[in-house]
């Protein structure tokens, strides 16, 4: 059976688009780790399928899956992917639209110059919902945790945008251990669910640097919910202004959150591109 796809990227993070709306569309996680193969598939860091919402106050559902083949929350490159996708297939003419995810409903919306916002709704602390298990633990001024990692501790911000994150401050993305340390922070027993490893470096109080290995994915280019989850960070600890900069391997974000330790509940807004590379069907078993 062939499956028509559209390989989308947004700033580098990738994504193979699935139209399950013209055809039911059976999405298993060995079909999801064949389609990101980028050896024997059509290779990416997400697939995204577009369905129809179970939920009334929804224009769409949004699934997707790591290209490990697990489902997972939210993914923040991949919504404004999916907004692009719906307007190009002229699946709706709304500029904005409301998306249920397994974490709850976002909000993008098309912006003037073929740029994409998305509402990513509020930053989430509680432990029990990230989840991340701070039993026996004090926290560091700006609510950074102690994390013991081979030996040595590292401080993260904790925090959920739809998906878990944990998040480091350092002075040099381009020296941090993202490749090895990272997946032993995705994997470390505090972070039931697994976690992102984020690895942020402050420039100036309206920019910063940003790698994150993420859950299931491994480095990606770029993790709209990685900058998201950085900057709210950087906020918090008093680093960052209320709008900035995330310079990413493979483009540029901005990130505005007008939160704080008095509002915590405030909607983080996520600015950046969306592209469709190409299309193409792949043969796949029935």
């Amino acid at each position: 059976m062939k499956l028509k796809f559209t390989k989308m990227q947004g700033v580098g993070n990738d994504f193979v688009v699935l139209d399950g709306l013209s055809r039911s569309i059976r999405m298993t996680p060995q079909l999801a780790k064949r389609l990101a193969d980028r050896h024997f598939g059509v290779g990416c860091d997400q697939v995204l399928l577009v369905e129809k919402p179970q939920r009334g106050d929804a224009d769409f559902r949004y699934r997707i899956w790591n290209a490990d083949g697990g489902e997972v929350e939210q993914c923040g490159n991949g919504a404004r992917c999916f907004v692009r996708f719906v307007h190009d297939r002229k699946l709706t003419k709304k500029k904005e639209i409301r998306v249920e995810t397994l974490s709850g409903v976002i909000v993008p919306r098309l912006e003037t110059g073929g740029q994409v916002s998305v509402d990513m709704g509020a930053p989430v602390f509680e432990h029990e919902r990230v989840p991340f298990d701070a039993r026996g633990l004090q926290p560091a001024p700006g609510e950074r945790w102690p994390l013991e990692v081979t030996g040595h501790t590292v401080q993260v911000a904790v925090l959920s945008m739809g998906n878990p994150h944990a998040v480091q401050t350092v002075a040099d993305v381009d020296c941090a251990p993202v490749t090895t340390e990272g997946p032993l922070i995705e994997r470390h027993p505090r972070f039931p669910r697994r976690v992102n490893a984020g690895y942020m470096q402050v420039l100036d109080r309206a920019r910063i640097r940003l790698r994150v290995w993420e859950r299931g994915a491994g480095e990606t280019l770029a993790c709209g919910t990685g900058a998201c989850a950085a900057v709210v960070a950087g906020i918090r600890e008093g680093l960052l202004d209320d709008s900035v900069r995330v310079a990413t391997r493979g483009g540029e974000l901005t990130i505005r959150w007008g939160g704080g330790e008095n509002n915590l509940n405030c909607a983080v807004w996520m600015t950046g591109s969306a592209v469709a590379v190409f299309e193409g069907e792949i043969e796949i078993e029935s």
